[in-house]
Parts: structure tokens; C-alpha cells; sequence
């Protein structure tokens, strides 16, 4: 087995793990930067594209798929983790399913196709991502929109310097009791553009949500349209 689908396996064991931890700690904004920020900036990058039909990939116990739904998108959530679809499923508010990103790449159009808008929310945390980015490509709409948020790579680093690598989130900094630690691959902005090129997504804008005291970046979001026509 590789070491990126041992940590795939770890990845899913984690999120099942710590599924109710996470739950009360995204439904009770107990997350500082995303109570700040970062959830208010996908939120609005998405809304200004006015979608009718979203797929939110990773989409954990569901809180955007029932935004975008309030706004009146149509959306599918799907996730790895049969307990955050589980809870997902209780909140109503969109179709959820669960299913793992390597069932995905095999069968893209499983759950539709031709999406206004595709979202990966802080959900693309393998080292191989490419395949999944390529296999998104074939459920977008010719005008369609992938969006992808994720930490700020200046800012997330930390001590372990700024390089592409596995790393090791223990949740120390979380309220809530989250019983295993999670692994999760970071990767530099230069690394961000190199996997969507190769993928075939053309990068068309760049955000930066910032802590609104410190100034300082709190996310990285990409917005992305398909290069290449899908046949």
C-alpha cells in the first residue's frame, strides 16, 4: 500500500472518529477563522456565480450544501465519512451520499452531471489530488465553476517550512474532544497551480480571506474553469 492511500485509509478512519466533535464544533461556530471568514467566503464566492445545481465534494455534516440550499441551489453532498453523511442526512436541506473519493474518480457522473458549481471546502487534504480534479472536469458544466478553499499555505506552514508534505493536525487547539489525529498533506501555492494545470483547470481568480485584526491570510481560495472540452 502507498503511503497516500495509507493515509487515505487514516483520513477516513479520522473524519468517522471525530464526526461528532466536528459536527458541534462547525454547528456552534466554534472555529475562529471560519466564523471570521473563511465560511462567509466560500459562501459568497459561490452566491455571486448565482448556480443552480451545485456538488459539494467532502462535505462533512453538511452546513454549506444547506446555505447554498436556503439560497436556492439545488446541491449534492458527498463524503467519505458514513457518519457525517449520517449527520448530514439529519439536517435535511440537500441529497447526500457517501462514497469515497477513489469510488468517485472510477464513476464521476454517478450523481449528475453538468453542475454550475463544484465545491471542494477545505476537502482536498490527499497528496494525489489530480485524479480527482480530472474527474471533476467531467461532471462540470461547459460553463461551470470549481471552487476550492483551503488553508493559506503562507500561513499554514508553521515550523516544518514551506514544502510539500504530510502533516499532522492533533485538533489540540479544538474545544471539543476529538479522539484521533488526522493526516493531511500541505502543499505550497506553486504546487496548488501545478496539480490544476495538470488536471486541466485553468485557475481564473485568486482570494484571500484575511483575519480582519491581524490582517494576515486565513485561506487560500481558487476559482477554476475547465481548459479543455470534455468528450
Amino acid at each position: 500500500m502507498s503511503r497516500d492511500s495509507d493515509a487515505a485509509e487514516q483520513l477516513r478512519a479520522s473524519w468517522n472518529a471525530n464526526a461528532d466533535a466536528w459536527s458541534t464544533a462547525v454547528r456552534e461556530h466554534r472555529i475562529e477563522s471560519r466564523r471570521i471568514a473563511t465560511d462567509a467566503s466560500i459562501v459568497q464566492a459561490v452566491l455571486a456565480r448565482s448556480p443552480e445545481r451545485v456538488l459539494d465534494v467532502g462535505c462533512g455534516e453538511g452546513w454549506l450544501a444547506r446555505v447554498l440550499a436556503a439560497a436556492g441551489a439545488e446541491v449534492v453532498g458527498v463524503d467519505g465519512s458514513a457518519r457525517l453523511v449520517e449527520a448530514a442526512r439529519q439536517q435535511g436541506s440537500g441529497i447526500f451520499h457517501e462514497i469515497t473519493y477513489a469510488e468517485l474518480v472510477a464513476e464521476p457522473e454517478q450523481f449528475g452531471k453538468d453542475y454550475s458549481a463544484v465545491v471542494c471546502n477545505f476537502a482536498l487534504l490527499e497528496e494525489d489530488v489530480v485524479p480527482l480534479l480530472s474527474a471533476l472536469r467531467r461532471v462540470v458544466a461547459p460553463d461551470g465553476v470549481l471552487f476550492i478553499q483551503t488553508v493559506h499555505p503562507w500561513s499554514a506552514c508553521g515550523e516544518a517550512g514551506y514544502r510539500n508534505a504530510w502533516r499532522i493536525e492533533t485538533f489540540s487547539g479544538f474545544e471539543q474532544c476529538f479522539a484521533e489525529p488526522m493526516p493531511w498533506y500541505f502543499r505550497t501555492l506553486a504546487s496548488w497551480v501545478d496539480v490544476l494545470q495538470t488536471a486541466e483547470w485553468q485557475v481564473t481568480e485568486i482570494q484571500e480571506p484575511l483575519h480582519p485584526d491581524t490582517g494576515n491570510p486565513l485561506s487560500l481560495l481558487l476559482i477554476c474553469k475547465t481548459n479543455v472540452a470534455v468528450v
